[in-house]
């Protein structure tokens, strides 16, 4: 398993770790890790810690219940703060607090983000455990294929006055147009930019 060695910089092998919610990208609380909690986090999918009042390994919420599932973790550019995106399974702080901030959790941001974050994640289950997954494994001409079948039945469905039915089609396009670009090694983000380039205030 890769883990950075970066923790040998510091007398006590702790670093800060930032936790972030994937989806709503609040911070949600501050923690620290040594090689071996990050290695635990990696391991389990549950964020783990160094407790230092406790002086010991320390899995958020191994007492309250609301963990963390790890989704992800970036190094900053100094090497000295790790930050884990997570999604939490209920209140973060102990006083019962979405957040140690006091904060709601809760964001204008966009679901987009995230949903990508799960597409690249359902990929690596077998194909007979997820539908992202099947598609990955049946390559780029099946998924292309459906993203014309998607838009076609979209345009049908825009003829017609159900409003149900023309969102969920237009869902359904969307979501196969993110397992696209997924398999091009594009994001929504690479799209973004080319739109702001276009654009002419």
């Amino acid at each position: 398993m890769n883990v950075p060695v970066f923790f040998n910089k510091y007398t006590d092998g702790l670093v800060p770790a930032i936790i972030q919610d994937v989806q709503t990208h609040k911070v949600l609380m501050l923690g620290f890790m040594n090689e071996e909690a990050l290695a635990l986090t990696l391991a389990t999918k549950k964020v783990t810690f160094f407790s230092r009042s406790k002086n010991r390994i320390w899995v958020k919420g191994e007492e309250s219940g609301n963990v963390l599932e790890f989704i992800e973790y970036k190094v900053d550019c100094d090497h000295d703060t790790i930050l884990i995106k997570a999604k939490p399974t209920g209140p973060v702080c102990h006083t019962g607090s979405p957040t140690c901030w006091g904060e709601a959790n809760d964001s204008i941001e966009s679901f987009l983000p995230f949903l990508e974050t799960v597409i690249e994640s359902r990929k690596q289950l077998p194909p007979d455990q997820s539908y992202v997954s099947d598609l990955f494994n049946k390559g780029l001409n099946r998924i292309a294929q459906k993203v014309g079948e998607e838009a076609v039945e979209l345009v049908i469905e825009s003829k017609e006055q159900n409003t149900d039915k023309f969102l969920e089609e237009a869902a359904d396009l969307l979501f196969h147009y993110l397992l696209l670009l997924n398999t091009k090694g594009f994001r929504l983000a690479d799209i973004e930019n080319v739109l702001r380039k276009r654009h002419r205030p």
